[in-house]
């Protein structure tokens, strides 16, 4: 029997990031207010996620004004899917084991 929890990948732990990813994956481009309205989760929190992400090169970020406001949107890369998407199916994969 294969062990699947090995294929659970450990930047999708935490909750907000797992949160995170799964708004990007339904949307094609979501601002920063956005999530953290979904998210019921503080600035400083979604920031430090969203920058380890980022790192991963799961998500890009773009920043550009409208009007004179400043806005930050996120988007899930091709390598971010396909890491959420194989996180997925390791999940399902666990589920179906187990039944």
């Amino acid at each position: 029997m294969k062990n699947f929890i090995g294929d659970l990948n450990k930047a999708f732990e935490s909750r907000v990031r797992l949160g995170i990813m799964s708004i990007l994956m339904v949307n094609e481009q979501v601002d920063f207010s956005a999530i953290k309205e979904q998210l019921q989760v503080t600035d400083g929190n979604i920031a430090s996620h969203i920058s380890a992400l980022e790192k991963l090169d799961y998500i890009k970020i773009e920043k550009k004004f409208i009007g004179k406001k400043p806005n930050t949107s996120y988007a899930a890369t091709l390598k971010g899917k396909k890491a959420f998407h194989e996180h997925l199916n390791a999940l399902e994969a666990i589920i179906r084991q187990s039944n």
